[in-house]
């Protein structure tokens, strides 16, 4: 967090939470009530202030409040770094520790990374299927099928090649990630919170 939020949160910290206004959508763009965010100077403000609480809940820091976000995917969205080298989240940082690599039933690929759960949004994917192999043979359409078939948890057959590690792929059904990884897509307050919800006047 920076300077400014944390002096802010010491002098302001019981500004109740907000709730259903913020959501990172499955192509790494923010939104505000439904409508996407593109000033350069918020989404970079967003960005150096982004984290989590103790129960997987993700949320922006804006001063003394904090506003939670709905997640489409996972925390971070993965986009290829210019050149096409590597992998960077969606808030602008290389990926170099990915540590374990998952394939949902659709056939998205989500990386657990140094920052967080990170997806490969479906427009990055022909990035993706060349660094794929099978004991070093190229995956082809029956080898994919045939670890979508697997059931969530099973390991295939499959391995990304990334320039930082080499994953064996796991499956991992999209509604079984967050329970795993430890986030949660659709923040709720918790019992006796503070908070504000999008049907609240607009603070």
């Amino acid at each position: 967090m920076e300077d400014w939020v944390l002096r802010a949160l010491a002098r302001w910290p019981n500004v109740p939470a907000l709730f259903g206004w913020l959501a990172l959508d499955r192509r790494g763009r923010w939104l505000i009530r439904g409508e996407p965010i593109s000033r350069p100077q918020i989404l970079d403000t967003i960005s150096r202030n982004y984290g989590a609480d103790e129960y997987g809940r993700w949320y922006f820091q804006n001063g003394p409040q904090r506003g939670y976000v709905r997640l489409d995917t996972a925390p971070y969205v993965l986009w290829t770094c210019e050149g096409g080298e590597g992998l960077q989240v969606h808030s602008g940082q290389r990926v170099r520790q990915p540590t374990r690599a998952f394939l949902d039933e659709e056939g998205s690929i989500l990386l657990l990374t140094e920052y967080g759960p990170a997806a490969l949004p479906d427009n990055e994917l022909d990035w993706v299927l060349p660094r794929l192999d099978q004991a070093g043979v190229p995956v082809d359409e029956d080898r994919l099928a045939a670890a979508l078939a697997l059931p969530s948890g099973q390991a295939t057959a499959l391995t990304l090649h990334l320039p930082e590690a080499n994953l064996p792929l796991e499956r991992l059904d999209r509604a079984k990630a967050p329970k795993l990884l430890g986030f949660v897509r659709d923040p709720q307050p918790r019992a006796g919170e503070q908070h504000a919800t999008a049907d609240s006047p607009e603070p």
